[in-house]
């Protein structure tokens, strides 16, 4: 499924995080905490500002980026969960 965010929107992959901790203990679904890390998958135009004009976004696809723990909006394409926030709700682009 192909998927194009609207104006800032910008949709995320998490990374996937390991299932057993350093010392070898299985962590369970349900006690893992989900990554505030992922890669762009997609990206929107960008922000329309007053004056009538598009901002284009400062990042593209394939970035990898940090989020904040409580934002956006967890979707599920073709079966994968993603995120789908806004460009103000990146933290940080790793490199």
């Amino acid at each position: 499924m192909k998927i194009r965010p609207l104006a800032d929107r910008i949709v995320v992959l998490r990374t996937t995080e390991a299932e057993t901790s350093k010392g070898g203990i299985i962590i369970p679904d349900n006690a893992k905490e989900k990554p505030l890390e992922g890669t762009i998958i997609a990206v929107g135009n960008g922000k329309t500002l007053k004056n009538g004009k598009v901002q284009p976004l400062d990042v593209k696809e394939g970035d990898r980026v940090l989020f904040g723990k409580y934002v956006g909006t967890e979707v599920k394409l073709d079966g994968v969960e993603h995120v789908l926030l806004r460009e103000d709700d990146i933290l940080a682009v790793v490199s």
